[in-house]
C-alpha cells in the first residue's frame, strides 16, 4: 500500500545520480543483537546514494523489523536524517494488509523525515519506506545518513540506530543514551488539543512525545521536544520515546474544558479472506468497514488475537470456541461497537 506518494520532481539544483561505481550501499541492524524477550524492533538502511555528477536521484530504503518474541504493539516511530547537501521528500510506504495508520512529516529543509506507524506487527515482520534522495552539487558531502526506530514497549535499546556514511561505508553500531526529562513548559490546555508544549531534558534526539499514550505532532532535538497536544481529557501522562528508551515526564498534562467529541461508531461491512474456521481457533480474518482505528475485535464476546486496525481495515486471529456454530464478530473503539457480522466455527 502507498499511503503517501513521493512528490513529483526535485529542484534543478538538486539533480542527482546513483553512485558512480554502481555499487549498492547498505547498513543493516547489527547481526549480534542479543536474543530478546517481549517486544523489540530493529532498524535497517540500504540502497544507492547520489553520485558525484547528475542526473538521477539516489534511492534509499529505510526499514524496520519486529524482532521480539511477542507482537509489536502501539506506535512505532521512525526517523531519517540526512547530512547537509542531501534532501528527500515524503517517502512511499508499502505494507499490506492495510491494518494500520501511517503518518509522516518532513522538515522544511528536506533533511529530517519523521513517521509513525500504529498497528500490531507479528515477530519477524519487515516493513520499509522508499525514499528518493537529491543532492546539492555546490556542496561537498560529509557526514552520515541516519535511520532510527523506537517503540514505547521495546525496552532493549540495541538495533535502534543504523547509519550510512556518504562515502558508502557503514559506521559501527550505535546505542543511544537513555533519555531524561526535566519538565514541561506548559501543563494545561483545552480538551480539543492544539496546545504548544516544550519538553526539556537530555538525549531526546529522534524522540516521539506521547500525551496520554497518543503521539503528539512535533520534533525533538537532543535537549528539547516541541510538540502540539492531541485532543484529550483529564490528567494525561506525558512520556518521550527515543531509540535509547522511554522516559516519563515528572508532570502530567491536564486537559481543561470539554473533551473533543468522540469519533463516529465503527462499522463493519463484511469479513474477507475467511468467514469460517475450526473451533480450535487460529483462523486469520480481515474485516472491512469504517472508523476502525484503534479497534479491538471480539468473536462471540471473546477477544481475538493479533488484532491490528487501521481506518477501514482490521486483521485478527480467531480465538478458540466451545464448539462449532456461528458467532458474532464485532469491532469496538472509543466511538462504540459495530453491528456484528457472522463467523462460523467448524468442528
Amino acid at each position: 500500500m502507498i499511503t503517501r506518494l513521493v512528490k513529483a520532481g526535485f529542484a534543478a539544483a538538486l539533480a542527482v545520480t546513483t553512485l558512480a561505481t554502481g555499487a549498492a550501499a547498505s547498513s543493516a541492524a547489527p547481526a549480534d543483537v542479543p536474543a530478546v524477550q517481549g517486544q523489540h524492533v530493529t532498524a535497517a538502511l540500504n540502497g544507492f546514494l547520489p553520485g558525484t555528477t547528475p542526473p538521477g536521484p539516489g534511492k534509499l530504503s529505510a526499514g524496520w523489523t519486529s524482532a521480539g518474541t511477542q507482537d509489536l504493539t502501539g506506535p512505532t516511530h521512525i526517523t531519517v536524517d540526512l547530512p547537509p547537501g542531501l534532501t528527500t521528500e515524503l517517502g512511499m510506504f508499502f505494507s499490506t494488509p492495510y491494518d494500520y495508520t501511517f503518518t509522516e512529516s518532513l522538515s522544511p529543509d528536506g533533511r529530517h523525515l519523521d513517521a509513525v506507524l500504529i498497528g500490531t506487527r507479528r515477530p519477524g515482520r519487515y516493513e520499509f519506506m522508499k525514499l528518493n534522495v537529491g543532492r546539492d552539487y555546490t556542496q561537498q558531502l560529509t557526514g552520515q545518513i541516519v535511520v532510527t526506530v523506537s517503540n514505547p514497549n521495546d525496552t532493549d535499546p540495541t538495533g535502534h540506530v543504523t547509519a550510512l556514511s556518504v562515502d558508502g561505508t557503514t559506521p559501527a553500531p550505535v546505542v543511544q543514551a537513555p533519555p531524561t526529562v526535566n519538565g514541561l513548559d506548559t501543563t494545561t490546555g483545552p480538551g480539543a488539543g492544539g496546545t504548544a508544549v516544550t519538553v526539556s531534558g537530555s538525549n531526546l534526539a529522534h524522540g516521539m512525545v506521547l500525551v496520554g499514550g497518543v503521539p503528539a505532532a512535533g520534533t525533538c532535538t537532543d535537549t528539547a521536544c516541541t510538540v502540539t497536544t492531541p485532543g484529550g481529557s483529564g490528567s494525561a501522562p506525558v512520556s518521550v520515546v527515543t531509540p535509547g528508551g522511554t522516559v516519563a515526564a515528572p508532570a502530567a498534562f491536564d486537559y481543561t474544558g470539554a473533551p473533543p467529541p468522540p469519533p463516529p461508531a465503527p462499522t463493519v461491512g463484511n469479513l474477507t479472506y475467511s468467514s469460517s474456521g475450526p473451533a480450535a481457533g487460529g483462523t486469520q480474518v480481515y474485516l472491512q468497514g469504517t472508523n476502525l482505528t484503534y479497534g479491538t475485535v471480539a468473536f462471540g464476546g471473546v477477544p481475538a488475537a493479533h488484532v491490528s486496525c487501521g481506518p477501514s481495515f482490521c486483521s485478527a486471529t480467531s480465538p478458540a470456541a466451545a464448539g462449532p456454530g456461528p458467532v458474532d464478530v464485532t469491532v469496538t473503539t472509543v466511538g462504540g461497537t459495530s453491528a456484528p457480522v457472522t463467523f462460523t466455527y467448524t468442528a
